[in-house]
This record gives C-alpha cells, sequence and structure tokens, in this order.
C-alpha cells in the first residue's frame, strides 16, 4: 500500500492511476466517444479518466469496488448530473439492468483503465452481454498482443479466438509504467475492441465452438487429435470432421484460424446430428 495524493491505493485491486492531462485526453480522443453516446467506467479510482470522459459523453455510470475511492468520487462529482457513481464489482453487476436503468435500454460504448489481475474475465463478460457498441481500455501490454496475436504465434490462443469472435482488436497506444502511479511492473497499452453486429464467424453451437477452442489449447504441445479427446466426442468423429476439413491430424490446435476453428465445430456439430 502506498499513498497517491493522499489516497491509499490498495495493490489487490490492482490500482494504478494516471495523472498527466495529456494522455488522459488522448485516451477519451481515440476512444471516441461524442455527446451521443453512454459510457460505462469501469474502476473509476480517483476519478482522473472520469473527468475527461464527461466532457465529452452524454452519461456516464462509473464503477468503483473500492469504498474509500468510491467516497471520494462522490464528494468531487456532486451535483454531476450525468454521472451515476456505483460501488460495486462489475462481475457481480447486471449489466442489462444498468444499461436499462441508466441509457433508457441503448447499447452503450466502455472508457476505463482495467485492474490488470482481472482484465479478462471483465472482456468477456462485456463482449458476451452484448450490449456495447465498442470497449476502449487500458490494459497490460502482454495481453494487448494476446487479443491481436496471429495463428501459430506464442501469444494466440482462447482469448484471441473469444474476443475475435465478437470483435475486431485494435491496440492504440503503448504506454510505459513511468506514467502510472503507483508505477506497474509492466509496461501497458490501450485497445478498443470494434464490437460486431453478428460474431466474425457463423457457428451452429456456440458452446460447442468455445468447447473445441478451449480444448485446443488446453494442452499446447499436444497435436489436436489428443486436445480434442476432452470433448468426450467419439474418436471417429473428431477424426473424420479434422480431414474433412483439411486438418492434419498431427496439426497442433494453435495453428487453426478462428474461421478453421469455427469449420471444424460445424463440421462436428454435424455429424453429431
Amino acid at each position: 500500500m502506498m499513498k497517491v495524493k493522499g489516497f491509499n491505493t490498495k495493490k489487490r485491486l490492482g490500482q494504478n492511476f494516471i495523472f498527466d492531462e495529456g494522455i488522459l485526453s488522448k485516451i477519451v480522443d481515440l476512444s471516441g466517444i461524442t455527446k451521443n453516446d453512454n459510457v460505462i467506467e469501469i474502476g473509476a479510482g480517483l476519478g482522473t479518466l472520469t473527468r475527461k470522459i464527461l466532457e465529452k459523453a452524454n452519461m456516464v455510470v462509473s464503477y468503483e469496488i473500492d469504498k474509500e475511492a468510491y467516497e471520494i468520487l462522490k464528494a468531487d462529482f456532486k451535483g454531476r448530473d450525468n454521472l451515476i457513481v456505483l460501488n460495486d464489482d462489475i462481475m457481480k453487476v447486471d449489466l442489462r439492468e444498468t444499461v436499462d436503468a441508466y441509457f433508457g435500454g441503448e447499447k452503450c460504448k466502455v472508457v476505463a483503465n482495467l485492474p490488470y489481475y482481472i482484465t479478462s474475465p471483465i472482456i468477456m463478460k462485456l463482449l458476451e452481454s452484448r450490449l456495447m457498441k465498442d470497449i476502449t481500455i487500458m490494459v497490460q501490454k502482454e495481453v494487448a498482443e494476446r487479443i491481436c496475436a496471429k495463428p501459430g504465434g506464442k501469444d494466440y490462443g482462447v482469448l484471441t479466438v473469444a474476443v475475435n469472435y465478437y470483435s475486431k482488436p485494435e491496440i492504440l497506444l503503448n504506454l510505459p509504467p513511468e506514467v502510472f502511479s503507483p508505477k506497474p511492473k509492466v509496461s501497458s497499452s490501450l485497445i478498443k475492441l470494434h464490437v460486431l453486429d453478428k460474431p466474425s464467424v457463423f457457428v451452429k453451437d456456440e458452446k460447442l465452438f468455445f468447447r473445441i477452442v478451449k480444448s485446443s489449447f488446453g494442452q499446447r504441445r499436444k497435436v489436436i487429435t489428443n486436445s480434442l479427446k476432452s470433448l468426450s466426442i467419439d474418436q471417429s468423429i473428431i477424426a473424420d470432421a479434422l480431414t474433412k476439413c483439411g486438418i492434419d491430424l498431427k496439426q497442433r490446435g494453435e495453428t487453426l484460424s478462428i474461421e478453421k476453428f469455427a469449420e471444424l465445430a460445424n463440421t462436428i456439430y454435424d455429424m453429431k446430428m
């Protein structure tokens, strides 16, 4: 724990704040929000980014899990009629209720400096809600590189496929540890997820598609026929499906593109029917 402008930061909550006005303005500018947009902010902290978002957005709902920071936010932004500050854990929040209650049920945008210890679950919750127009978030640089990775590389994995299923990701900005307080041990990236109106690939059974993806990356050194044994699907069906899709039985799962995963999932689905 260390004090930042009189506030006790909590390492367990991944609190790393940006105070540089130029960088904060650039984050909001790159997010592309306008007076027509409603915005959810996650991890408002001391409100440095919140203040910039409020200048551009129509309505903002800021979530802050830390009670001390929440009280500071409430006092600092008292009387702002286009801001709702909520002392809640975003992972326990019903996003549909939030959108209905504060945005009239209309899709919104997300702009946030996410806590790094829980980045991936938050991203997936936002994407799976299908309530977001786009998502502009500060994440660990390593996570941004995983999200934007290409098939076959060491960074390519379940998160890559999942995020690219729902959106088109783009790295907007890289930032060194020095711009944060307290200074983290890692570099950071601002990433924008352009949420798609429909998934990037057509799948007949979404649950089966993600089961196949997760199994394929479960043990990266295994060939795909061995990785997919965890699916509890007849091995002859899997072998036939792989062959029909033109996938070598000794190929590794991390070499498959999202399009090839979709083709495989649909082929297995048809064979099981």
